[in-house]
């Protein structure tokens, strides 16, 4: 964005997020200012810069939610709409350096471009950069990539950065084989917090949603929506709580029995446990 004369003697523009001022006249003319005068800072100019600006941080917000929420789901996404999309930086900075594949699922590689004519270009496993032109990409969920730890260690030597959580994401494996009949996973229940509000705030916090007496986690896991729930206390509790035992539910509400979770369901649903888990009270000593 260029500059926008505000005032006498002096240029305003939007730089990584804030508004900046210049001199058009005298000795610093041309120079940036440290600060805004004060003569600018109720000016209009500098208002609809920052209202830009306060737009252009919850886009961005929103290109990652949308973004992760693929991720998370494994979620055919047209190839064409990435194109579409990626002359945006918001969009851009989301989707660059993600894992995706293509028609061939054991062909992953790094997301570099996208171009207009709905082309991906993507650095492979091998390090060269293929073009791809499937007609949909999936972004997958950390646990469906094979050879993780390899993935991850040859993203380190790239120096691949991801906007969006994906191959650095914590994750956890479902155990081959689970108790017949159990419903609930315990591992991570007893995590003492001062009071209900600290534990929902935490949660709230992480991204989770919270519904009732429930941090919620809604994950779409091989074609069907499944919601991992912690329990943390009825609303109007205000004392001590504790984190409690973590169950999945399908969309009409029937609790699944562990062995029905699917492999990213119980991966996300172990990650929120976890996280809730790690913010609470640690008594002296322990």
């Amino acid at each position: 964005m260029g500059w926008l004369a505000a005032g006498d003697g002096y240029e305003v523009a939007l730089m990584e997020g804030r508004v900046v001022a210049r001199s058009t006249s005298g000795r610093a003319v041309g120079r940036q200012l440290k600060s805004l005068p004060k003569t600018l800072r109720e000016h209009p100019e500098v208002d609809r810069l920052r209202r830009l600006a306060e737009w252009l941080d919850r886009h961005a917000a929103a290109c990652v939610a949308q973004v992760d929420t693929w991720m998370v789901s494994s979620l055919p996404v047209p190839t064409g709409l990435l194109a579409r999309v990626w002359p945006d930086e918001a969009w851009q900075a989301a989707l660059r350096d993600l894992a995706v594949v293509g028609d061939d699922p054991d062909e992953v590689g790094f997301l570099r471009d996208a171009t207009a004519s709905g082309e991906l270009r993507v650095v492979n496993l091998d390090g060269e950069t293929v073009r791809l032109s499937p007609e949909t990409v999936t972004l997958p969920h950390p646990v469906l990539l094979p050879d993780l730890d390899d993935l991850r260690e040859f993203a380190a030597d790239l120096g691949v950065t991801q906007k969006v959580e994906q191959i650095h994401r914590a994750t956890w494996l479902k155990p081959a084989e689970v108790k017949v009949g159990a419903t609930q996973v315990t591992e991570f229940a007893g995590g003492k917090y001062a009071s209900r509000f600290g534990l929902a705030a935490r949660a709230t916090q992480l991204g989770y949603k919270v519904s009732g007496g429930y941090a919620t986690c809604r994950v779409r896991d091989a074609g069907r929506v499944v919601e991992a729930a912690v329990w943390i206390g009825e609303p109007y509790w205000d004392s001590e709580m504790e984190t409690g035992n973590l169950t999945w539910h399908d969309q009409e509400g029937r609790s699944l029995p562990l062995s029905e979770v699917g492999p990213v369901a119980w991966s996300e649903g172990m990650r929120m446990a976890a996280a809730l888990h790690a913010g609470r009270q640690i008594e002296e000593g322990a």
